[in-house]
């Protein structure tokens, strides 16, 4: 049996540290490979790290709740990959280099390796790249009858790339890789494909279970369901506990933050899962809610929440936009009263059946008309040169149980009423819970942010960094309003706007906040 630790891999586009979020396994388990071994939050989102090899846990080096740097050992697998072989040790065949980072180990010897037997079985592909130095092999077994050197730590010959030796235990650091039995010929870049294939194909049969609030301030409840041939559910407690509770992350911190007892809760979800519903469902039941006028304080008078993960990403974006970016605002009361009109009629129409329509959809229909009107307000800042954009990333501030992200749609220019109302939906499904990609959130052109849904009447938004505008709709409530000489009842809105005051002058921002409150106030020029 050999020793193998696995390091913290880079999941993400230049990720150097992530979070334990929950282990899946524990020690004394057998895992298979494939099999999620940990859930590690970055600053971007929830990522599930599947086992490059089979074995017997031996420990797990990191506790939850620990911030851990990209390459550092994370779990101890002791596998039986190499058993079989006369000397207890195999070979370590030549796997094809892979985009990795350099970790700081021991370096291995880069002797050439004869190629492992016929018979041995085909490696797997690990789900998600991650860093590690190109994979090397133990020396050629000695002739027959010649003095036998003493043997170095033995390698595991598994589906990750060997990148160095621990001094201390002698065991081997593993990385993500593809080693196989005889020289690989597959390229690096088709071996990345793969992985990502494999890592989308998993994300995308998980359920999801959120709590949605609707663009005009209705709460709803939506269930995605998971997809057909969709993996039985894993229990997320360690195996060998009393009694398992099958809930993701995001739910247990709803059901800490409420007080709720999982092993109480009845769950609803597929296989036995407990959904965002139940938590709450449960919570009233049990009359937990406090009273938000008047909270307890809990007898501490103080608590201490770290800096690190979206939280620290956030900071980082908002300080660097404010004290970079000369921002300016500007305001607009709007009659949405005709906006309100024309998403009642889409919700009633057969074409948008089982779509998600809201006046935030007509919003971001509006700014991109605009955009085209006042093309400088879609652009970047380079210090050099103004980059102005012929296409429109449209980035939308999401609030999610892990912190503000800003994911956004590309090329929303070319999408009609209906594919935009999909990908506003998909998108907002998917970062409140946890799963948007860096790649969603790279890009963006400019931003739009819903702060009605909170009831705030309006505010002034900072700029998401690298772009030059960003705009917020406020609450659409009854107002009096004058209509041809009458004060009437109306559905009022304000909207709100920021801009970079390098790239945009206050005549082109004017008439871009301008443009934006016409359509809202007739959405018929979105015909134009």
């Amino acid at each position: 049996m050999a020793v193998a630790e696995f390091p913290l891999p880079d999941v993400g586009e230049g990720l150097t540290e992530a979070e334990i979020v929950q282990w899946r396994v524990a020690p004394g388990d057998e895992i298979a490979v494939d099999q999620v071994l940990v859930e590690i939050e970055t600053a971007k989102s929830l990522v599930e790290l599947p086992s490059p090899f089979s074995g017997t846990v031996t420990g797990l080096l990191v506790a939850e709740g620990d911030t851990v740097e990209v390459g550092k050992p994370i779990i101890r697998v002791e596998s039986d990959a190499t058993a079989g072989v006369p000397g207890g040790s195999a070979p370590v065949a030549d796997a094809a280099p892979v985009a990795q980072t350099p970790v700081a180990q021991t370096p291995v010897a880069q002797t050439p390796a004869p190629a492992a037997p016929a018979s041995a079985a085909p490696a797997q592909t690990a789900a998600v790249p991650a860093p590690a130095a190109p994979a090397s092999a133990a020396a050629p077994t000695a002739a027959a009858g010649a003095p036998t050197a003493p043997a170095a730590p033995a390698q595991v010959a598994v589906d990750a790339g060997v990148v160095g030796t621990d001094e201390g235990s002698g065991a081997v650091l593993v990385g993500y890789g593809s080693a196989t039995s005889a020289p690989s010929r597959r390229k690096p870049g088709a071996r990345r494909a793969a992985a990502a294939a494999a890592q989308a194909s998993r994300a995308s049969s998980r359920e999801a279970d959120l709590d949605l609030v609707t663009d005009d301030g209705e709460a709803t409840t939506a269930d995605a369901v998971a997809a057909q041939g969709r993996r039985p559910a894993r229990p997320t407690m360690p195996s060998g506990s009393a009694l398992q509770v099958m809930a993701k992350p995001p739910i247990r911190k709803l059901a800490k933050d409420l007080d709720v007892d999982l092993t109480t809760v009845v769950p609803t979800g597929l296989a036995g899962e407990v959904t965002r519903d139940d938590v709450i469902r449960h919570a009233k039941q049990a009359s937990v809610f406090r009273n938000i006028e008047t909270p307890e304080w809990g007898g501490v008078r103080q608590e201490t929440i770290p800096v690190k993960g979206v939280r620290k990403a956030i900071a980082t974006a908002m300080t660097t936009s404010a004290f970079t970016a000369p921002h300016v605002s500007l305001f607009v009361d709007v009659d949405a009263t005709r906006t309100m009109e024309f998403v009642k009629r889409l919700k009633e129409s057969p074409t948008f059946a089982g779509v998600k329509v809201s006046p935030l959809l007509v919003m971001a229909k509006a700014v991109i008309w605009a955009v085209r009107r006042n093309r400088s307000v879609n652009s970047s800042w380079t210090d050099r040169e103004i980059i102005v954009h012929h296409f429109v990333n449209l980035g939308f501030a999401a609030a999610t149980p892990r912190g503000l992200l800003v994911p956004n749609i590309k090329d929303a220019q070319d999408m009609s009423l209906l594919e935009l109302a999909k990908a506003i939906e998909e998108m907002t499904l998917t970062a409140r819970d946890g799963k948007t990609s860096p790649a969603q959130m790279a890009d963006g052109t400019i931003t739009i942010t819903n702060i009605g849904v909170f009831g705030m009447d309006t505010g002034t938004p900072i700029l998401n960094p690298g772009e030059v505008a960003i705009v917020a709709m406020g609450t659409i409530k009854p107002k009096p309003w004058v209509v041809d000489g009458d004060v009437r009842s109306r559905m009022v809105t304000t909207i709100g706007a920021s801009f970079d005051h390098r790239v945009v002058d206050g005549d082109v921002a004017s008439r871009f906040v301008h443009d934006v409150a016409s359509v809202l106030e007739e959405p018929a020029l979105l015909l134009d």
